[in-house]
This record gives C-alpha cells, structure tokens and sequence, in this order.
C-alpha cells in the first residue's frame, strides 16, 4: 500500500511539473511561428522553381538567349530573384526563432511575476523593438505578395488562351515579351496562337507546373503577411501585458517598503515605551 501511495504521489508531481511546462508555452507565438514557416517555406521552395520552369519556357519556347557578358537581362535578374529566395528563408528561420523566444520570456514574465523573474526595462524596449521590426516585415511582405501577384496574372493569360484555342483559332493572337518588360523593345520575342511553339508550349508540362507553383508561392506570401500580423497582435498584447505588469511590480515594491516602514516605526516606538516603563 506504501508502495502505491508514492508512485501515485510521484506520478502526481510530474503531472504537475507537466502541467506547469505547458503552461508556460506561448501558444499565440508557437502558431504563428509556425504560420511563417509554412508561409515562407512555400514562397521559397515554389517560388524558386516557378523561376526556374519561367528559364526553362523562355529558352525553349519563346527562344530568349542568355546574353554574355556584364549585361543585365532577364535570366540575370532571375538569377538575383533565386538568391534573394535564399536570403529571404534563412533570415526568417532566425527571426522566428527570435519572436518565439521573445515569446516564452514574455510568458515567463506575466506567469512568473511575483517569482524571482524580474522585468527590467531592456525587456520592454526589446519588446517594442520587435513591435516595430515585425511592422516593417509585414508591409515588406505585402510588396512580396502584390510582386508575385505580377506572374501569376500574366501566366493566368497564356494559360486561359491556351484553354481557348478552339476560339483563338480564328484570330492570330500573339504573346509579346516586350509588353511584360523582359526583353528590350529592340528584341522581338513573341509567338502568336497559329505558331508551332505555342501548340508545343500549351501542351508542355512546364506551363502548367510553373502557374500553379507561382499559385502557391502567392498564397504562401500571403501566409506570411498573416503570420506577421498574428505576430503584431501577440507582440502588441505581451507588451501592454508586461508593462501592465511592471507597474503592478512597482506598486507591490512600494507597497512591501511602506509596510517595512510602518513595521519599523512600530518597533521603534514599543521599544522606547519598554524603556519609557523600565
């Protein structure tokens, strides 16, 4: 019976010690990290191979050739777009490791208040600092989202003609690169709906794929800016929380030290009566 008594009350402590670790998770945080992610990993991933299938149709398709040399052409662009990709998913993993960090001190702060963790004012500072970098991020993602929505659009319109031959059939509609600002106006680059390439390319596996992965990287854009304004209402929340909580620390410290006063004093002047009696 003594043997199922402690297994019981240990098995009781590490409920509660569970408990407590689950309590002090910042779950606004851990989703809209996880937002970001899945945001960011979708833009960066489809983004980079919608780019690469856009190479891939402009070379094969539409007979656009890299131009040698310093000059800064499409593919060179491109090229620019794929590594800002790359920049863009790593600096994103360290700033979600950084909010959801800021996450679980500020967690930690509120829950904890009355414990040995103290909020200082470099929390506080750190907090709005973090307010004001995710506000940046989040207008930064909305020209993110209004960018990519440039491709889309304009692979939506070969795409619907392509669905439409059978009426384009009697007209001779044309596609030219000079209207979307990838070549120069001196290069000629375009075909018409009568053309060989242009049969080839609405039966190609390339168009299709790269439309829909330049889909998913607007909605994965998209994500992100939801993500960042989840993150704005967490970080907005914790900090009117933390500085709510900062006065309250303030006044109990106010509070214990005129308490400590009065108790002084008491004992100062029962001291003096016994010596006034004696």
């Amino acid at each position: 019976f003594q043997s199922n008594q402690e297994y019981f009350m240990s098995f009781l402590g590490c409920f509660e010690c569970c408990m407590k670790c689950l309590g002090g998770i910042p779950y606004a945080s851990l989703i809209a990290t996880i937002l970001l992610y899945a945001g960011v990993a979708l833009f960066c991933g489809c983004g980079h191979e919608a780019l690469s299938g856009t190479v891939t149709i402009l070379e094969k398709y539409f007979d656009v050739i890299r131009t040698a040399g310093d000059t800064i052409d499409a593919f060179t662009m491109i090229d620019i777009f794929k590594y800002v990709i790359y920049g863009v998913a790593a600096a994103f993993f360290v700033y979600g490791i950084l909010l959801m960090v800021e996450g679980f001190f500020t967690t930690g702060a509120i829950k904890d208040l009355y414990g040995d963790f103290k909020i200082t004012t470099c929390g506080r500072c750190v907090s709005a600092w973090f307010i004001m970098l995710t506000y940046i991020f989040m207008l930064a993602w909305l020209g993110v989202t209004a960018f990519t929505s440039l491709p889309v659009f304009m692979y939506f319109n070969i795409w619907t003609i392509c669905q439409n031959t059978t009426v384009a059939d009697e007209t001779n509609l044309c596609l030219d690169l000079r209207q979307f600002g990838i070549v120069t106006l001196v290069e000629e680059k375009k075909i018409c709906t009568r053309t060989e390439n242009f049969l080839k390319l609405c039966e190609s596996t390339e168009l299709n794929m790269t439309f829909h992965l330049f889909i998913v990287a607007l909605a994965g854009a998209g994500a992100a800016v939801i993500a960042m304004i989840h993150y704005l209402m967490v970080l907005s929340a914790n900090w009117a929380y933390v500085k709510d909580a900062c006065r309250m620390q303030k006044y109990e410290d106010i509070k214990s030290k005129e308490e400590q006063e009065l108790h002084d004093i008491h004992s100062t002047r029962s001291k003096e009566r016994l010596n006034a009696y004696t």
